[in-house]
């Protein structure tokens, strides 16, 4: 009775270990990694890259139930380093993001896509995307609203 219990520790034990590899995180860009605001006493803000967004939130106005849209917020890397975006996420299933995984260089502009789908949607609506990058701060919210009407039958 006693060997199934000490082989059940040492397989939880095993499980546990194995847990602890540590990945080889080096390929990460050094601006991916640097955060002004750690205890750093050379940190350089002015060196980071910054997004700044040509607008932060977009109306499409009145659309008939079912409709999908789609905006393409412009942005520009005014900082001094290449901005990555790190991911997009959004406060809905029905809003969807597209964006390059290429690094945006000092003075360069992107586009991020966002689309709306209206499908089930009826009234006001106002989704929010959040844009991660390297930047400082990293976080950018923008902000895409509808008023959605149901057609007539």
């Amino acid at each position: 009775m006693r060997y199934p219990w000490t082989l059940i520790f040492l397989i939880l034990m095993m499980s546990s270990l194995g847990g602890c590899q540590s990945k080889d995180d080096s390929k990460l860009p050094t601006d991916m990694i640097y955060n002004p605001n750690s205890a750093v006493e050379d940190a350089k803000p002015d060196h980071l890259p910054v997004i700044t967004f040509d607008a932060d939130e977009h109306d499409f106005g009145r659309i008939i139930q079912g409709e999908v849209v789609t905006y393409a917020f412009k942005f520009r890397n005014t900082g001094k380093s290449d901005l990555l975006i790190s991911s997009v996420s959004s406060s809905c299933g029905c809003t969807v993001s597209k964006y390059s995984k290429e690094p945006v260089r000092p003075g360069e502009q992107g586009v991020l896509q966002v689309t709306f789908n209206s499908e089930g949607r009826k009234g006001f609506q106002s989704k929010t995307v959040t844009v991660l990058t390297n930047a400082q701060p990293n976080k950018h919210t923008l902000t895409v609203k509808a008023k959605i009407e149901i057609p007539e039958r």
